[in-house]
């Protein structure tokens, strides 16, 4: 029996020793992570199928032109492996041909492109960063056979008489597109814009508009709001599968260029995963990030 107390007690204290409050358990680390440059950006070609309606901005202009050079330089420098873009992954062939023409300085000469091809941000960002980079490929990852129910939503929210959250959206895409629209008439620059829509302070409104408030839409057997955001986590977690998908085993650095209410929502998905970094345009732009 004492010899059992003694096993007991040794035993105690050699688990209380192993799990003592000044000894904390390692967590393990990859040696190293991939990094994913997050760029959040409006339409350059706004064809206003957005909910939330805004100015169109003109990328074409000198001042304009200039600056996406600056920006393009500065990414070049980041040495993004894979560029990916907010372009229909089942038509990656088209991508490849429209890319194909602009690596040999005939895009733009194509008096056939419509203003489309011409202004969209992935023409004139993501292919000018990809060119610099020397990749032979852009990479397209939107999945777009999804829905996304908003004036459903609405006519729930006002069938219900829940004023307070109709308000809430009305109010803050009202919002929104004000002051997009004031920083457009005041003469911003694109990189300012491109700054704007990437402060936390617009993601975290973009996820609480699309993934929170709709789930307190309707009574307790409508659920036309939390199928709303379910639909917009699909889109968003098939976008960032396809991401991952496209990058090689021995890639280091990617690009990602999406709408910045994707990028807002897929930050929160990379930030939970451990072989995963993010780093922004802003640390890009002033070289304050760790490479």
């Amino acid at each position: 029996m004492i010899k059992k107390i003694q096993f007991s007690l040794i035993t105690l204290l050699v688990f209380a020793s192993c799990t003592s409050p000044t000894e904390k358990p390692e967590i393990q680390q990859p040696e190293t992570t991939k990094q994913a440059l997050l760029v959040g950006t409006f339409h350059y070609h706004n064809p206003g199928a957005d909910v939330a309606k805004t100015k169109s901005f003109d990328v074409m202009s000198d001042a304009s032109q200039a600056q996406l050079e600056v920006i393009s330089e500065k990414i070049k420098e980041f040495k993004p492996d894979q560029v990916l873009v907010e372009w229909p992954y089942d038509q990656q062939q088209e991508l490849d041909s429209l890319y194909q023409l602009y690596l040999k300085d005939n895009y733009f000469a194509n008096d056939s492109l419509s203003d489309f091809y011409l202004k969209n941000e992935i023409f004139q960002l993501a292919f000018r960063v990809a060119k610099k980079a020397g990749l032979t490929s852009v990479k397209a990852v939107d999945y777009r056979d999804t829905d996304f129910p908003f004036d459903s939503l609405m006519t729930v929210a006002a069938k219900q008489k829940q004023i307070d959250l109709q308000n809430y959206f009305t109010d803050g895409i009202e919002r929104f597109t004000q002051e997009f629209d004031e920083k457009i008439e005041s003469g911003a620059s694109l990189l300012d814009i491109t700054y704007y829509l990437n402060s936390e302070e617009l993601r975290n409104f973009s996820n609480e508009l699309q993934t929170q408030v709709p789930l307190l839409v309707g009574d307790r057997d409508n659920f036309v709001g939390a199928y709303l955001a379910s639909e917009w986590y699909r889109r968003n977690l098939y976008m960032w599968s396809l991401a991952q998908k496209a990058t090689e085993p021995n890639d280091k650095r990617i690009m990602l260029l999406l709408g910045s209410s994707h990028i807002a929502l897929i930050k929160d998905f990379i930030d939970t995963n451990g072989d995963w970094s993010t780093v922004e345009l802003k640390e890009i732009m002033e070289k304050r990030y760790n490479p």
